[in-house]
């Protein structure tokens, strides 16, 4: 409307609508200003401020405006590259247990899963959600608690064991005893700890205010000093004209949603452009294990057979019986034995032993096929130097013929091929210190650390540990690279959470500030290649940026020029910075 007016040769409504739209558009940028000096911070907004101030009150109200569009338009992008809304608490609370069957008199009464008591009697079917810990009072069955440790394989509950709540029970009924209400339990204590950690994020420095302090003072005394000298305040004003912070403005949002829109093509959602930042900063990375650095799924690890056998048989009689089940374990053998072209054989008379294994008649013997426990139920004579097997991981499964053993069959779930790849080419781009942290035991987490050059392990961790652990993380900023529920409060309180996203949890996903949506460990390098590129070009562009700014400033010190050519000029320089910005978008050899 400005321009029509001012065509119209209405230049004094002209300039009354350029001044009025000029002060509105000042406002809440000295608020913001205010704002952040209560909060000891400070940005680059004053330097803008001032050339809109000092243009309004010299009335050069076209050089005011043109300040004020490019400023907003600055602004519309940085807020553009950096707000994406985060989802997680939603998603933890979809999927928290709803309800629970409330044990009562013998009888069974469909409740609320936040009315259970301590003390309440309760029942979990095969298939449902535990609503509350407590602890097993009757039945035995097997518990899948990845939402909790993020560890694939079930772990046997019997009677006086204790349960979590969102676990899954896998196999039999279960009667338990409420040991705490559901805001205590477990499931619910995992949403508390993200809420916590959302909360309680420190602040993170953004590359244009750090060149923001030098750049301002330094305009700031060429401008004081031709006023000074010249004792005209129109020669203060041409200079802090091409003094507007707008390519410090534009440089890093630019190139931010350059970097971003790189990294979703290949495969890697970034939710915040503070994300990025911080992954082109990081010091540390920290890995979950099982379905990160692994696969997530067991596999035959090994097949031990005594005198009274081979692997192949033992492998078949195994399989035979476990076609039957649909047990983790079951179906990793019978994998097992279809890759070695092994033929099942028919049994009969198969009774599953619910969470201990299986027994069933095949060509006239007796087979047990379970857990160490079933075949000592059972009277299977075991020899001295097997006693020490009770000890061993929860993934062996024991093998007998009528009453002789014949062997057993551990498990474990495979490193990905490419985990050691990734480990190694982080720290050789620039990555201090790399850590795994795991829900895992010692033993084994050690034992896969030290094949793909891992040295850090912190095992049998909760999330209330992994927490810690990220917390006391002293080389900052800190990743943290986890794909299950049991992930979200840490990912969430770290620097920069990255989630495999492609088979992880929802929550996971949703916690995180990056998602990998290929089951793909190496993203992770990709992302941290994506950030480098990224800031070096908003480095690169922010520097240009101020470079260009001095050497205007220096020329329009002379005082041969108005400050509406400076204001133009300095779009010219914004035009610079933005091509180069637009960079980040390509990356060669990634």
């Amino acid at each position: 409307m400005a321009v029509v007016l001012w065509f119209l040769n209405l230049k004094t409504i002209s300039d009354i609508v350029l001044a009025t739209i000029s002060v509105i558009e000042l406002i809440p940028i000295l608020k913001d200003m205010y704002e952040d000096i209560r909060n000891g911070t400070y940005g680059i907004d004053i330097l803008a401020a001032t050339a809109i101030g000092a243009s309004v009150l010299l009335h050069q109200y076209w050089a005011a405006i043109i300040v004020v569009i490019m400023l907003t338009g600055g602004e519309s992008l940085d807020e553009f590259a950096n707000h994406r809304a985060r989802s997680e608490l939603d998603t933890l609370l979809k999927n928290s247990p709803k309800k629970a069957h409330l044990l009562r008199s013998g009888k069974i009464i469909d409740v609320k899963a936040d009315s259970l008591k301590i003390g309440d009697k309760f029942v979990v079917k095969p298939g449902e959600i535990v609503p509350v810990d407590g602890i097993v009072i009757d039945g035995n069955s097997s518990f899948n608690e990845a939402s909790l440790t993020g560890e694939s394989t079930p772990v046997y509950k019997n009677p006086k064991d204790q349960i979590l709540s969102g676990s899954v029970n896998l196999e039999g009924l279960i009667t338990a005893q409420a040991s705490a209400s559901a805001e205590d339990s477990q499931y619910q204590q995992i949403i508390k700890l993200v809420e916590s950690a959302a909360a309680s994020q420190s602040p993170f420095v953004r590359l244009a205010d750090r060149y923001s302090i030098p750049f301002t003072v330094m305009a700031y005394l060429i401008a004081g000093a031709v006023w000074y000298l010249t004792g005209q305040p129109i020669r203060f004003l041409e200079v802090i004209i091409v003094a507007t912070p707008c390519p410090l403005l534009l440089a890093a949002p630019i190139a931010l949603v350059s970097g971003m829109s790189l990294a979703s093509r290949h495969g890697v959602i970034v939710k915040t452009g503070a994300a990025l930042e911080k992954l082109a900063e990081a010091k540390t990375i920290a890995f979950d294990k099982t379905g990160t650095l692994t696969h997530g799924e067991l596999e035959v690890d090994d097949v031990i057979a005594t005198n009274h056998t081979n692997q192949k048989e033992l492998a078949t009689l195994a399989a035979s019986l476990e076609q039957f089940s649909s047990h983790i374990v079951a179906k990793s053998i019978v994998n097992y034995t279809k890759k070695k072209n092994f033929k099942l054989l028919k049994v009969k008379n198969l009774k599953e032993e619910a969470g201990m294994g299986l027994i069933a008649n095949l060509r006239g013997d007796r087979i047990i096929v379970g857990r160490f426990d079933l075949l000592k139920r059972e009277g299977i004579s075991v020899p001295n130097n097997f006693e020490k097997l009770t000890t061993v991981s929860k993934t062996s499964v024991f093998v007998s013929r009528n009453d002789q053993l014949l062997g057993y069959i551990t498990l474990n779930d495979e490193i990905r091929k490419e985990a050691k790849k990734t480990v190694t080419e982080l720290m050789r781009l620039g990555i201090k210190h790399v850590l795994m942290v795991t829900g895992d035991n010692a033993k084994i987490a050690k034992t896969i650390a030290s094949k793909i050059a891992i040295k850090e392990v912190v095992a049998e961790a909760l999330p209330a540990d992994k927490l810690r652990v990220i917390e006391n993380v002293k080389n900052k900023p800190v990743v943290f690279v986890g794909d299950g529920v049991n992930d979200a409060p840490v990912l969430t309180a770290s620097d920069v959470g990255i989630a495999l996203g492609a088979k992880g949890s929802t929550a996971a996903s949703e916690s995180a500030d990056m998602v990998i949506m290929q089951d793909d460990i190496t993203k992770v390098v990709e992302a941290y290649k994506i950030s480098l590129h990224t800031f070096k070009i908003a480095r690169q562009s922010i520097l240009t940026g101020i470079a260009l700014s001095l050497i205007l400033m220096l020329i329009f010190a002379s005082g041969k020029f108005m400050p509406v050519y400076g204001a133009v000029i300095q779009e010219v320089v914004d035009v610079v910075v933005i091509f180069n910005a637009l960079r980040a978008h390509k990356l060669k050899n990634i």
